[in-house]
């Protein structure tokens, strides 16, 4: 439910996080502590609220990559506490995002239950699904590009993210996505186009050895602002900690969130480039 500001006490900045696949909402949060933290501490005193709904795919040891059980005597599938947005499937008709639908509507739920959000950040699949989800939230116009498709076979616009008539929430301020990527084929495409004019700030591991950078920059070029919003870390597949990679996250939310409407515009882009981190 949406926090109303009472007496001096602002309303809370919301902010969605979608974790990575073969994670949870609980295990996201507790390794994105300092992110939250610097959030907290530089939007006092105005509170800092972040929603981690889980992926409502269970995943099955065969659905993880690498997966290995722990003794010779193997693992009990009930186990394993592993969710995803969606299973990749890769077919003879291409990349399918198998149960892609049911994270979707997962997501609009959230949005509905805690929302509305000013903005979301994901890590890896739930990277993706951010800016799925800062796409779908940017009306009409991404609607009527999901029609479009749908007539040359790519998927329809996600019903749950329609509501009363208009859309589930109003389009987000900003997304920021850690290790991200764009969906594959034309199945997915009107996610991507027109581009995404959400602003979108992009962190990349130099030391990424599960997300490949070419996926990543496919993500970028499908975004406005571009090349940017792009921050490069030394690290690998994770949400770096580190004072300066904090810091860019924060001045980009404050530069989107303390701007006086909706959607950053040419405005936006150009303040960007000024802003004091290591872009």
């Amino acid at each position: 439910m949406s926090v109303a500001a009472t007496g001096s006490t602002p309303a809370a900045l919301k902010v969605l996080l979608l974790h990575g696949y073969t994670q949870s909402g609980p295990l996201f949060s507790a390794k994105s502590r300092a992110l939250h933290k610097a959030l907290q501490k530089s939007f006092s005193p105005r509170p800092v609220q972040f929603s981690y709904p889980t992926g409502p795919h269970r995943l099955m040891p065969t659905d993880v990559p690498d997966y290995g059980p722990p003794d010779p005597d193997g693992a009990n599938i009930e186990d394993v506490e592993a969710f995803g947005w969606w299973i990749r499937k890769d077919t003879d008709d291409g990349i399918i995002y198998r149960g892609i639908d049911q994270g979707m509507a997962a997501i609009a739920r959230c949005i509905e239950e805690d929302g509305p959000f000013e903005g979301v950040i994901g890590f890896s699949q739930g990277a993706a699904a951010a800016a799925m989800v800062a796409s779908l939230l940017e009306g009409n116009e991404r609607f009527n590009a999901f029609a479009k498709a749908e007539n040359e076979g790519g998927i329809p616009y996600p019903s749950t993210f329609k509501a009363y008539g208009g859309f589930v929430q109003q389009p987000l301020k900003f997304a920021i996505v850690y290790s991200g990527f764009r969906a594959p084929g034309k199945r997915y495409e009107a996610f991507y186009e027109p581009r995404i004019e959400t602003p979108v700030l992009h962190f990349l591991g130099q030391l990424d050895s599960v997300v490949e950078e070419d996926r990543s920059r496919a993500l970028v070029a499908a975004c406005e602002a571009g090349e940017k919003n792009v921050v490069i870390h030394p690290g690998g597949h994770f949400l770096p900690s580190q004072r300066p990679w904090l810091d860019a996250c924060v001045n980009f939310v404050k530069s989107c969130t303390e701007q006086p409407a909706g959607r950053a515009g040419k405005e936006q882009e150009d303040d960007i480039n000024d802003l004091d981190v290591p872009f």
